[in-house]
């Protein structure tokens, strides 16, 4: 790669638009995970009780449709990222790649 080049994509506005949006939004996603994730890591380590109490009279206990939960919750949360990566990131990956290759 020339290196002027790269040096007028990494001083170009929308490249530095595009990395602060994917940045941050990437940043919240990850806090998001943690919390759901650490939560129930937690509530396993603190309060089994209230993981091991069942639900209606079979053997099904809280601690399996929350566990489920949070492997849906990370099935959500990537689709999210993709969805957004797919769209607003690749529209401004374009413009920069229009503006910079002028």
């Amino acid at each position: 790669m020339d290196p002027d080049l790269a040096t007028r994509i990494s001083k170009h506005p929308k490249y530095l638009e595009l990395t602060h949006k994917r940045s941050s939004f990437g940043w919240w996603l990850t806090l998001l995970m943690m919390v759901v994730y650490y939560g129930f890591i937690a509530l396993i380590a603190f309060d089994k009780s209230f993981l091991a109490q069942r639900i209606g009279d079979g053997v099904t206990t809280i601690g399996i449709p929350i566990g489920f939960g949070v492997i849906v919750f990370t099935i959500v949360i990537t689709a999210v990222y993709i969805r957004r990566a797919n769209g607003e990131f690749d529209d401004l990956a374009a413009e920069l790649n229009k503006a910079v290759m002028k």
